[in-house]
């Protein structure tokens, strides 16, 4: 199956973790990981989208108008068919997207993105844990009916609260700059100037995790782009990006994405992909 996504992604140096695709049924189901992107395409199938990490960058979605966009971190995206699409990023963020391939469109016909549903959360990180290491029984159609009945469901976004993008990107620069250490939620909190009560069940609201969670999320993704960018051995990855061991990282790994880091190293060396009719 030929790579659906328009997103041209610039390739590092180092070994990338490969485009991951799958075709079930009527179905078509892609994991882009995070890399830079530049893209300009007119949607020829509506589509449900997945941010895992936050992103931001430049769009024009439905419009002619050129904006500065932050995505949240666990968003929920929808873009309807014969919708222009801009985006570009110099970071971008691992994707997740679900097509409908047999001419069948998707409930909707207004784009949004940001919203924030538990159902679309733990529905995207399972398909992301089949798509990194699949498996004989993994049921790819009702997930992704699953998926586009939470966008069919969510087609207005709603308003994040104190979390705002400004203040998820000043919160992502802090953790990213102090992976390598202890963090905790104090520092976070204080750093927004936020209580810690309030903090907690703020960022929970517009990010649909605990900022516990969030910060193993920052530090998977960190071990992961190392990974991709670097030669550095797992043992060294782990003590960089905050983990006790190389053994702790992988239960990490495996708890949150299904696979080992030496798994996924070794699939993204090989470029293995799948596909299923």
């Amino acid at each position: 199956m030929a790579t659906m996504n328009p997103r041209n992604r610039r390739q590092p140096a180092a070994i990338a973790e490969p485009v991951r695709h799958i075709a079930a049924g009527p179905w078509a189901i892609e994991l882009l990981p995070g890399a830079a992107y530049s893209a300009r395409y007119v949607a020829t199938q509506s589509s449900i989208g997945f941010a895992f990490d936050s992103q931001r960058g430049l769009h024009a979605i439905g419009t002619d108008r050129i904006r500065p966009f932050e995505a949240m971190p666990n968003g929920l995206a929808f873009v309807p068919a014969g919708c222009d699409v801009l985006s570009e990023s110099p970071v971008g963020g691992e994707y997740l997207r679900v097509i409908r391939t047999d001419g069948v469109g998707l409930t909707g016909d207004r784009p949004f993105n940001n919203r924030i549903d538990p159902q679309a959360i733990y529905l995207a990180q399972r398909i992301r844990s089949a798509l990194l290491r699949p498996q004989w029984n993994d049921d790819w159609e009702a997930w992704a009916i699953g998926l586009a009945e939470r966008g069919a469901d969510l087609d207005v976004a709603l308003p994040q609260g104190s979390i705002t993008g400004s203040r998820m990107r000043l919160l992502d620069e802090f953790i990213d700059a102090g992976l390598g250490g202890p963090l905790g939620i104090p520092a976070m909190a204080q750093l927004l100037e936020l209580s810690e009560g309030y903090f907690m069940r703020a960022f929970k609201q517009a990010t649909g995790k605990s900022p516990h969670s969030y910060l193993i999320d920052r530090r998977l993704a960190r071990a992961r782009a190392l990974m991709r960018d670097s030669t550095a051995s797992l043992a060294q990855i782990a003590l960089t990006c905050g983990f006790n061991s190389q053994a702790h990282m992988t239960a990490v790994f495996r708890q949150r994405l299904g696979v080992s880091p030496a798994q996924l190293r070794t699939a993204s060396a090989s470029g293995k992909k799948y596909n299923r009719l």
